[in-house]
């Protein structure tokens, strides 16, 4: 699915900044599930003069996550990102409804079917989790590596794109190594 652009009620600079904290709960809980992670970034561009839009992307290698984590991985994005709403007196029903990401959730229900399980919209199939009980294990790990996420969210906002080894570097997680070893 393609992803939204961002277009909130917010000033660009603090659009910017959440679209950074959601592209940080991705990238920050993705290396603390054990994936590497090669970009994260905030994209902005001006589809019409005096207009703007943003989105971000965070590339990872999930190959061997265990699937709910790599599907709490994909919720925590939104996450962090009303969180950074709520953290910065900026919280209001509409710009929380603004964070939903359903390219995310859609992008973890297609990536566990591949792998045989099954990850529901707005129930919980059987032998399955629900899209409500990933976002709960997701809310638990944003809240723990809450500093981590804030640190890398206004690095990536002044820097536009940080590479996994900078995220690496700036929360003493790991990044492990590529696939096929080489670094």
């Amino acid at each position: 699915m393609p992803k939204p652009r961002f277009e909130p009620s917010l000033p660009y600079e603090a659009a910017r900044l959440g679209i950074a904290f959601h592209e940080a709960g991705h990238a920050v809980l993705a290396m603390a599930y054990g994936m590497r992670v090669i970009t994260s970034e905030v994209m902005a561009w001006e589809p019409e003069p005096g207009g703007w839009a943003l989105c971000g992307n965070t590339a990872s290698e999930a190959r061997s996550a265990p699937p709910w984590r790599f599907a709490a991985m994909a919720a925590a994005g939104e996450i962090a990102q009303v969180g950074y709403l709520m953290s910065y007196g900026l919280w209001t029903p509409e710009r929380a409804f603004a964070c939903t990401a359903d390219h995310d959730r859609e992008q973890a229900i297609d990536v566990l079917a591949g792998f045989g399980y099954r990850l529901g919209r707005d129930h919980v199939p059987v032998g399955g989790k629900s899209w409500g009980q990933v976002r709960g294990m997701a809310r638990r790990r944003v809240g723990h590596l809450w500093r981590e996420i804030r640190t890398v969210a206004h690095a990536m906002n002044e820097a536009t794109v940080l590479s996994g080894d900078e995220i690496a570097a700036i929360t003493g997680l790991a990044n492990p190594a590529p696939a096929g070893g080489a670094s």
